[in-house]
């Protein structure tokens, strides 16, 4: 099982890359999520929905085939960090492969979030771009620990 995270959005700042390599590099390499940077659509940034599907090709593009999707997305299911590890857990038991996706600015085309196994949400605020990509790169870690009886996880 290959865990991929696919983002879409500019570079982060410095202080999100940073912490986010911090939470990388503890989780061991069988295990760390491979990130894929997607650029945003900027021939239809004057049109939200183009935008959108556009953007939404370059993430089909970057999934494994036969991987399963899991879009993050405001209005999706709520996850408690036992309930990542227990996905987690059965992704790694069946072996497929799982990609991760953070949509852009405006988020991800209704058709990406159809085809989508399930949506996550990480809670019910709007929240920025980057601290979703630290809070997905954190969780991953805290779940990976939660899994493995490492002392970062306290119950």
């Amino acid at each position: 099982m290959r865990l991929s995270l696919i983002v879409t959005g500019n570079r982060p700042e410095r202080w999100v890359s940073e912490g986010c390599n911090e939470f990388l590099k503890r989780i061991p390499a069988p295990y760390a999520p491979e990130i894929i940077e997607l650029p945003p659509s900027r021939k239809h940034a004057q049109n939200p929905q183009l935008a959108l599907a556009e953007e939404a090709r370059q993430i089909i593009r970057a999934v494994r085939p036969g991987a399963r999707l899991v879009v993050l997305d405001e209005r999706g299911k709520a996850w408690s960090t036992r309930d990542l590890a227990e996905r987690w857990q059965q992704w790694q038991h069946q072996g497929q492969d799982v990609a991760l996706v953070i949509g852009g600015a405006s988020g991800c085309a209704e058709q990406l979030k159809a085809d989508a196994e399930v949506l996550w949400s990480l809670s019910a605020l709007t929240l920025p771009h980057m601290i979703v990509r630290l809070m997905v790169i954190e969780q991953l870690y805290r779940a990976w620990s939660l899994l493995t009886g490492h002392p970062y996880h306290r119950d």
